[in-house]
């Protein structure tokens, strides 16, 4: 009984301990992410980030209109191999996972006042909302993330190469 005893003190100092940690840590890791698809793209950001909901394109035909304006550039911020495979038409790509190598060249070709649409692989993906922040880092304030990505956009029909 007196082992049963320590083990569960030594547990919920453990515990404790843990949790003050994540608390007080830059670094620290959300308790409570958003994993719900119906509500936008999913996330388990650290506590620090921010949330941008507001940034998210939910509705495709909306973002099909102003793709047909031709002043919005799309940039997909899936691996060049999925880019290859399929992408929006007239779409950049910039892969999250390359961003440091591509974007001074990307900073060249495109001005920061230009308006753009960051996508991936859909509600399941965190890309679009990563890239959508480095480039808003970068000085790039006109973004927003198409939430239902490359499957949402090739679902509807819409022009893909």
């Amino acid at each position: 009984m007196q082992t049963l005893k320590e083990i569960s003190i030594i547990t919920g100092i453990s515990v404790i301990v843990a949790f003050g940690f994540n608390y007080f840590s830059p670094n620290g890791i959300a308790l409570v992410g958003q994993w719900d698809t119906s509500r936008g793209v999913v996330t388990a950001l650290k506590k620090n980030d921010v949330v941008m909901d507001e940034l998210e394109i939910g509705d495709i035909s909306y973002a099909k209109a102003l793709y047909d304006t031709g002043n919005v550039l799309f940039v997909d911020a899936r691996s060049e191999e999925a880019y290859h495979d399929g992408h929006i038409k007239r779409a950049v790509s910039l892969p999250v996972g390359q961003y440091d190598e591509q974007i001074d060249t990307f900073l060249e070709l495109y001005d920061l006042d230009r308006p753009m649409i960051t996508y991936c692989s859909g509600r399941t993906c965190e890309d679009s909302l990563q890239l959508a922040r480095l480039l808003m880092e970068r000085g790039y304030m006109n973004v927003s993330v198409m939430i239902d990505g490359f499957p949402g956009w090739e679902a509807e029909g819409y022009p893909i190469d």
